[in-house]
């Protein structure tokens, strides 16, 4: 394929000296393809997608028609020049052409639209051919004996003829075929056969009881010399010749039948296909280049003296070990069903001579991303039965951009089961209200989707309680390699953004949108990236795996997709799903927690409070507790003071504390008296919890005359934030506070319980 600076394509078809020059508006993207394009069915003068070429007709008399998108954008004054921008188009781009004043098309241009991916032919065969195989293997385990009946009807819709031509060349113009058929030409399988033919007497070393009978009783006979031994016996003649029985090697063996006969059923449906194809279309050209490969094959020598089969002999050893015959066999049961699949989702990939690559690789995903949640998770879900239904005209794979298809299994890890959710192009309904699943934002579909939650609750219980997670992955065929977009180093790119966000450059698109669903779809643990080559990239948002941004290099080759990485990235979620004491879950628990009711009108702590910096990092007021404590006497708050140590009494008798969460994590103790209307002893509680102290212990500190046996003793010290200096509280206005003789029990309050309490 050679670059060129320009092309003059010669029109003298439409009109003699007609000619349409094309320059490119960047080197090395305008191509002369002969003669690749002939072999690859595509039209000989080539562009490159993503760029723009101007054109000129060298007759101002001849423009082209309207064409979707806006791919042709003539000139406002000179109709007959302008630009053509294919923009993502790949494929053949026919453009009509018109003579002004004319209305309708008078002949079209045929330009071929590469892809940016240098390989894509072979990744868009090797893609298709996979969702063949795999629609195939979905067919075989549906069990419906009906799916397997329908015939074909090549004279219904031409669109849904080149689908079906499309999976059966996925397969049949492959170079793993066309090697399968080397092999088994050049070492085909042979069997001894025995032939009878007329023999002269004299050769024969062993008679059969037949040549025996022959000897007596054959024609053509010759006199016996009379010396001979036979005489003896009554013989006075023999036959000239007898028929005799002797092996050859023969290559007309039921394999090589089947072979033969697997080729003539190719080619017949080629060439029907190729009947009802309209002339000049991409299906007849195409259908006529694969029916010259089977013809070609077919020709071989080695099946000149292999007949027709009477029998079909699949379960053969040979068929389905041997090199060469067990790739035939494998596209021999994959055709007659992939004969009649019709694909819903088809029209995205080539309709219109397009040749999507971007699409179908997010298709493809769709099998692969299949294949390994299946071997991860051990299930076999009862929803993929679904995604091939028999319809009118045929086998319908049901799966199409656009449209939510789930599979649901449960994983059982020995000491956790979870339910395992995967969708292909789920949407999250926008503007929803928390705790409600979906974005909170706008409406977000990412391609793929991968839940978790745990066994014995519904999915929508476990949004609720903020029990779910997810997993999103986008397929994007055309990213070149993340790893630059993610390189904390690319100040150079940054700085150069906004101009190009300004000629509608987006680099960073893809990775802002895995921000998007992470942070706009509730219960989202992690978005990533699926793209063709490059290096895995794992961006931790915190410690563990997830949650997370990243990227994961999958390709279209049947040698190494590298989705070990992908894999192995999913084992580690899957280790901790498992691990009940995540940071992950406990965050989850908190955030249920929190936001579980909405805040009460009231909830409002205005007053001057510590920063939560340092020491007093956890002053959050609705978790800060404060311990309301009473002192029986001044010497007993002297005590207190001198100590640094408050004393509650235990056991059933009167005044004994009821210890629960709230007193046990309590971080600050009001002190008050009786008679007191209001209270600013405030300490701070410096140890978690308190001490078990007996009387013995407590007259060693010389506290005054202890009546119990047994007492719980805080450790306390003065507090010294600013904002509590000279600040008083009424105690009694807090819900907790009982009056008389019971308000001498210690009881507690939140921080902003307390501040509505302060004495103004």
């Amino acid at each position: 394929m050679n670059s060129v600076s320009y092309i003059d394509i010669n029109l003298d078809s439409i009109e003699e000296g007609l000619k349409l020059t094309l320059d490119p508006s960047k080197p090395n993207t305008l191509f002369d393809a002969l003669p690749s394009a002939f072999e690859n069915n595509e039209a000989r003068f080539q562009l490159v997608e993503g760029c723009d070429y101007y054109y000129t007709f060298s007759d101002p008399n001849f423009i082209f028609g309207n064409t979707p998108e806006q791919i042709v954008r003539p000139h406002p004054r000179n109709k007959h020049t302008g630009t053509i921008s294919p923009n993502i188009f790949v494929g053949t781009l026919s453009l009509p052409v018109i003579k002004l004043g004319d209305e309708d098309p008078i002949g079209q241009v045929k330009l071929e639209v590469q892809s940016v991916k240098s390989g894509y032919r072979d990744d868009y065969r090797d893609m298709l051919e996979l969702i063949t195989e795999k629609c195939t293997d979905l067919l075989f385990q549906a069990n419906s004996p009906v799916s397997h009946y329908f015939e074909v009807d090549f004279s219904k819709d031409s669109k849904t003829n080149y689908q079906r031509f499309a999976f059966i060349k996925s397969v049949i113009d492959t170079d793993e075929f066309s090697e399968a058929i080397h092999r088994i030409v050049s070492a085909p399988v042979t069997n001894w056969s025995e032939i009878t033919e007329s023999k002269d007497i004299r050769q024969v070393r062993r008679f059969s009881n037949a040549n025996v009978k022959e000897i007596l009783r054959g024609g053509r006979r010759t006199a016996l010399p009379t010396s001979h031994y036979l005489r003896s016996v009554g013989l006075e003649t023999l036959p000239e010749r007898i028929m005799s029985n002797r092996k050859i090697d023969t290559v007309d063996t039921p394999e090589n039948r089947f072979i033969k006969h697997a080729l003539g059923t190719f080619l017949k449906f080629c060439m029907d296909i190729n009947a009802v194809s309209k002339t000049g279309s991409r299906i007849e050209q195409e259908s006529k280049l694969l029916i010259r490969e089977l013809e070609s094959q077919l020709h071989h020598t080695v099946f000149k003296d292999i007949s027709r089969p009477t029998t079909l002999r699949i379960s053969s050893p040979i068929l389905q070990r041997k090199e060469g015959y067990r790739e035939v066999l494998r596209v021999w049961l994959m055709f007659d069903l992939a004969a009649k699949l019709i694909w819903s989702g088809g029209d995205d990939v080539y309709s219109g001579s397009k040749k999507d690559i971007a699409t179908l690789y997010e298709y493809w995903l769709f099998f692969k991303l299949l294949d390994l949640f299946q071997d991860l998770f051990d299930i076999e879900p009862k929803d993929i039965n679904d995604l091939i239904k028999p319809t009118d005209d045929g086998l319908s794979l049901q799966l199409k951009q656009g449209e939510h298809t789930a599979l649901r299994g449960i994983y059982n890890s020995g000491t956790r089961k979870l339910n395992i959710k995967f969708n292909y192009n789920r949407p999250f309904s926008g503007k929803k209200e928390y705790p409600a699943s979906g974005s909170w934002t706008t409406t977000l579909r990412p391609d793929y989707t991968l839940s978790f939650w745990p066994i014995g609750i519904s999915e929508e219980e476990a949004e609720l309680q903020e029990l779910i997670v997810h997993i999103h992955f986008d397929a994007k065929y055309k990213v070149a390699n993340l790893n630059d977009l993610l390189d904390e180093h690319a100040k150079e790119e940054l700085k150069n953004e906004k101009t190009e966000n300004r000629k509608g450059i987006y680099k960073n698109a893809d990775l802002l949108k895995m921000h998007a669903y992470k942070d706009a779809i509730r219960r989202t643990g992690g978005a990533y990236v699926l793209y063709p080559g490059g290096k895995p990239v794992k961006q931790r948002g915190f410690h563990e795996i997830i949650p997370g941004l990243g990227a994961f290099p999958v390709s279209p080759s049947k040698k190494d997709s590298g989705i070990g990485d992908l894999k192995a990235f999913i084992t580690e979620v899957i280790d901790h799903f498992i691990n009940r004491a995540s940071q992950r879950e406990r965050f989850a628990y908190r955030t249920f927690d929190v936001f579980k009711d909405p805040p009460e009108a009231d909830n409002e702590v205005n007053d001057s409070l510590p920063e939560p910096i340092n020491s007093n990092r956890d002053l959050i007021p609705n978790d800060t507790f404060v311990m309301v404590g009473f002192y029986k006497s001044q010497e007993h708050l002297e005590w207190i003071k001198r100590n640094n140590l408050y004393n509650v009494r235990t056991g059933t008798g009167n005044g004994s504390i009821v210890l629960d969460i709230e007193h046990v994590s309590a971080k600050y103790l009001l002190l008050h008296t009786k008679g007191d209307a209001s209270s600013g002893e405030l300490w701070r509680i410096v140890k978690k919890g308190p001490r078990l102290f007996s009387q013995g212990d407590l007259i060693k500190k010389r506290y005054p005359s202890p009546s119990q046996y047994n007492y719980l003793v805080f450790e306390i010290e003065p507090v010294s934030d600013p904002e509590f200096e000279n600040v008083k509280w009424d105690f009694r206005k807090l819900n907790n506070y009982v009056s008389g003789r019971p308000s001498a029990i210690p009881f507690t309050a939140n921080m902003a319980e307390l501040m509505k309490c302060k004495i103004r």
